[in-house]
């Protein structure tokens, strides 16, 4: 636990050490609402139906911004080999890289979510669905950029490939994220949605580690 805290605060020091990037994520949430109503119009009732889509999508955009970076560089200076030649659990080091993306690129969405929900017009009993839904989703966004970050680390356009990999695996979770605020605006269940997230987000915790720390492995060898 002392390594994997360790490995956290590492990551999150440099985070905060590139300012630019950590506020990246703020950049792409804040750029999609002006920039949208621009081109769909200013309508109240038209923003408030897209609301929680053009959140979700900012979301989803800033999930990609350093899963790149996530494991390559530890790869490309032997940092990666060394996890495998020490005495710690990798997949516990593994879940710590996961953790600092999340926290670096969903946290910062999350709380500013209100906001942005304000400025589009969200109906207020739609509010409180809409930041569970991020508070479930955005892990999920982080474990499964992770794993895509972990198969494609052997090759050399890795970027292009990370989001052909990425979408197709979000896409039940920005249905069922959508579809859960969605329901709250009109007054209507909304555990279903949310149920079916929380059941994505234990299988992708579950599963997605092991299946990264599996990838790793065979990119080191």
């Amino acid at each position: 636990m002392s390594a994997m805290l360790a490995l956290l605060l590492r990551d999150l020091r440099l985070a905060i050490r590139h300012g630019g990037e950590s506020l990246m994520p703020l950049v792409f949430l804040f750029a999609v609402i002006i920039l949208v109503p621009l081109g769909v119009g200013p309508g109240p009732n038209l923003l408030a139906a897209i609301a929680p889509g053009m959140i979700w999508v900012a979301a989803l955009l800033a999930s990609l911004l350093a899963l790149e970076n996530l494991f390559r560089p530890d790869h490309e200076d032997g940092t990666l080999e060394q996890w495998w030649l020490g005495h710690l659990p990798v997949t516990g080091l593994v879940i710590s890289r996961l953790l600092s993306h999340w926290l670096v690129t969903g946290v910062p969405v999350i709380l500013f979510a209100p906001l942005a929900a304000q400025m589009l017009y969200l109906p207020p009993q739609s509010l409180s669905v809409l930041m569970i839904s991020l508070l479930i989703g955005t892990p999920i966004l982080s474990l499964i950029g992770g794993l895509a970050a972990a198969l494609t680390l052997g090759t050399n356009r890795g970027s292009v490939l990370l989001p052909i990999l990425v979408f197709p695996l979000v896409v039940p979770v920005l249905i069922f994220a959508t579809g859960a605020v969605a329901a709250a605006a009109d007054d209507l269940p909304v555990r279903a949605n949310l149920g079916l997230m929380l059941a994505l987000l234990v299988l992708a915790i579950t599963l997605v580690p092991l299946a990264a720390t599996a990838a790793l492995r065979l990119n080191i060898e």
